[in-house]
């Protein structure tokens, strides 16, 4: 059985829709405001092989915060909605993605405990029209959402659109990674989640 899921967030401030198959073939239709945030979404399905749909809308005439911090707590509850138990899961994932002269680096443990440790610099505060300022904030909410311990590094790269690109690849493949099913899990613990304490808080 597909693991999949659905999700409509609306606040006074966004409103966003997403839904996630995470077997899927990388297949995504991403809309928000914001062409290259976008762009990197679309970037993170296709390297994670999740079939992801994403609409988001929101005061972006105020400032891009909102937004942006918004779909990552929605990606996040979408994950933890089809992860369901998490029984039989790696739980934990990691990825050195290079591109061109950039390099990234994501690790992600699935553990219930969420916390995030970001450290990226961006030569100019503007790629395209994103924001990247906001980007510590994606990243935050998505680790709280999906009760996840996340490291993002980018510690190379001259274009800050290879860098920012770079990043979302890596934190596609290293969630495939964590997400995907290990057989001896499902065999030896089918009734239990990869803890050694029995449960994984959600």
């Amino acid at each position: 059985m597909a693991r999949k899921a659905e999700l409509h967030r609306k606040t006074a401030e966004t409103q966003i829709r997403a839904s996630l198959v995470i077997e899927g073939s990388g297949q995504s239709q991403i809309i928000t405001p914001i062409g290259f945030f976008s762009h990197l979404l679309q970037s993170f399905a296709f390297h994670g092989k999740f079939d992801l749909d994403l609409v988001a809308n929101g005061d972006i005439n105020v400032d891009q915060h909102h937004l942006v911090e918004d779909c990552g707590l929605v990606l996040g509850q979408v994950f933890n909605q089809a992860l369901g138990e998490a029984k039989g899961i790696n739980r934990a994932g990691y990825f050195v993605m290079p591109m061109d002269e950039a390099l990234a680096i994501v690790a992600v443990d699935l553990s219930g405990r969420p916390y995030l440790q970001y450290k990226a610099r961006f030569r100019r505060r503007y790629c395209g029209e994103l924001d990247t300022d906001v980007l510590p904030d994606f990243f935050q909410a998505l680790a709280c959402s999906l009760r996840a311990n996340l490291v993002v590094q980018i510690p190379a790269g001259r274009s800050d659109h290879h860098r920012a690109e770079a990043a979302f690849k890596a934190l596609g493949r290293a969630l495939r990674l964590a997400c995907a099913l290990d057989p001896r899990e499902v065999e030896v613990m089918a009734e239990l989640p990869p803890s050694l304490k029995g449960v994984i808080d959600k």
